[in-house]
């Protein structure tokens, strides 16, 4: 079965970027680096065992909202940690969603999201929201 890993281009952070994830996430670790003529080109990572590929490309490309990782959160304590480690120095968004201080986007969601959802006036309550508040959404 071939193995599907994301790939992240970054500038010159990759390295600074793989050991930020890593530390926000349990279950994950540094697992190469990768050094031509010195410099670091590409940091191989697990977050919470997945493999991902940083490489220091430089600034012919950036990071957009077209790729972005989700992470299921099981309360609200969980998505209030990610959001606030994850937004720090970056930039929150609508709906869950936000982009990390090196512009990769995350969404920070409950993992009963669907269930949650089903109801059209959470649907709409959603759309207020930044960071998602469970109770707002059970209430709605």
């Amino acid at each position: 079965m071939p193995r599907i890993t994301p790939f992240l281009w970054f500038d010159t952070q990759a390295e600074e970027a793989a050991n930020f994830y890593v530390s926000v996430f349990p279950n994950s670790r540094i697992v190469s680096v990768n050094r031509m003529g010195g410099a670091i080109v590409v940091v191989d990572f697990e977050l919470d065992g997945e493999r991902v590929t940083a490489l220091n490309g430089g600034p012919h490309f950036r990071l957009t909202e077209a790729f972005s990782f989700s992470v299921e959160c099981q309360d609200q304590a969980e998505i209030d940690n990610y959001w606030s480690r994850l937004s720090a120095g970056g930039e929150e968004s609508r709906c869950g969603w936000l982009k990390d201080q090196f512009g990769l986007s995350w969404q920070i969601v409950p993992a009963n999201i669907g269930k949650l959802l089903s109801n059209p006036r959470a649907g709409a309550a959603l759309m207020q929201m930044q960071k998602i508040d469970i109770a707002g959404l059970e209430q709605a």
